[in-house]
């Protein structure tokens, strides 16, 4: 698929501009002001932080993309993305705000991205080119699930103008990043799956618009549509066509896992990052804001989507390794 490399790279370098804007932009809007107890934040109130995770996820999965899933590319993917992580909590640390600081980040995010697909690149110089569908489609299914966190994402007020661009511009990059793996892991890149691939970024963009567009508590329903058309359409992108044209039946079983699948894992991560390992509160405290107040929890949706993610990619991503030629 020749479009995998550019598009990765340009979905990964538009990631690092989200993410450098969410750190000089919108974490300062949710940084509460005074040490008082009784002005102590809630629930969601570090939504950038979330935000901003969300964007380190998608560059690291832009270079998943760029390298076509082989483990040369998707390796040092996941090393850049919990060294940015690290990175971000530093950074968060010495509250930068400006313009001057968002370029600066945006410029010094784009060298490191750079560096990590100049070194790949010139390593498989010669290389035949190869395609990992299964690490695509599941790279597809785990930011299906983030697409869900980034819509559905809240503050304690939820009145921040700011709030709904974040969502909305994460949201719709991780759609058009999903889309794009899921289209890369194809065994062929068709006239059908390429009009496949365009309806299903546009339903899913406007997906994620209708889930911003409803009022905060009402959102579950639009979030298990979108996410069931979303991940449905990464199988039926990614997975083979036999006799070219999809086996229906198939499809309609990863419908069904796509309407349940994430919310029950993300429910299951949620409920052991608040209860066993408040990871949340430890990142608040290592950035130096303050701890949320003990009638609330810390807890850090985008790692939740994370984990959430991997589940449904182990659920959906297995016939893309083994080749689905189920019997008809």
């Amino acid at each position: 698929m020749r479009f995998a490399r550019p598009l990765g790279l340009l979905l990964a370098a538009v990631a690092v501009v989200v993410w450098a804007f969410g750190m000089t932009v919108w974490q300062p809007l949710t940084e509460p002001i005074g040490p008082w107890s009784e002005r102590l934040p809630g629930n969601n109130t570090y939504w950038a932080r979330d935000l901003r995770f969300l964007a380190i996820m998608a560059v690291a999965v832009g270079l998943v993309l760029a390298g076509r899933g082989r483990l040369l590319w998707s390796g040092p993917a996941a090393v850049l993305g919990g060294c940015w992580i690290a990175a971000d909590v530093a950074i968060d640390r010495a509250d930068p705000v400006g313009v001057g600081a968002t370029v600066l980040l945006v410029v010094g995010g784009l060298a490191v991205l750079g560096v990590f697909a100049a070194v790949p690149w010139w390593r498989e110089r010669g290389t035949p080119p190869a395609v990992e569908r299964a690490v695509l489609t599941g790279a597809a299914c785990v930011v299906g699930v983030l697409t869900l966190v980034a819509a559905g994402i809240e503050s304690p007020t939820d009145r921040e103008p700011e709030l709904a661009h974040g969502a909305l511009s994460t949201g719709a990059l991780l759609v058009v990043l999903a889309v794009g793996a899921a289209l890369a892991a194809a065994p062929a890149r068709t006239r059908h799956r390429v009009g496949v691939a365009a309806g299903l970024a546009t339903v899913c963009l406007l997906g994620v618009g209708l889930v911003r567009a409803t009022p905060p508590g009402e959102r579950l329903l639009p979030e298990v549509a979108l996410g069931t058309v979303l991940l449905t359409g990464v199988t039926l992108l990614a997975w083979d066509w036999p006799g070219g044209r999809p086996v229906w039946r198939h499809h309609a079983l990863a419908a069904l896992a796509a309407a349940l699948g994430p919310f029950v894992f993300l429910l299951v991560t949620a409920m052991t990052m608040m209860v066993v390992l408040p990871i949340g509160r430890q990142f608040t405290a290592l950035a130096g804001n303050s701890p949320i107040n003990a009638a609330d929890s810390d807890l850090l949706v985008s790692l939740a989507g994370l984990l959430a993610g991997l589940g449904m990619a182990f659920v959906l991503a297995w016939p893309a390794a083994i080749g689905h030629r189920p019997s008809r």
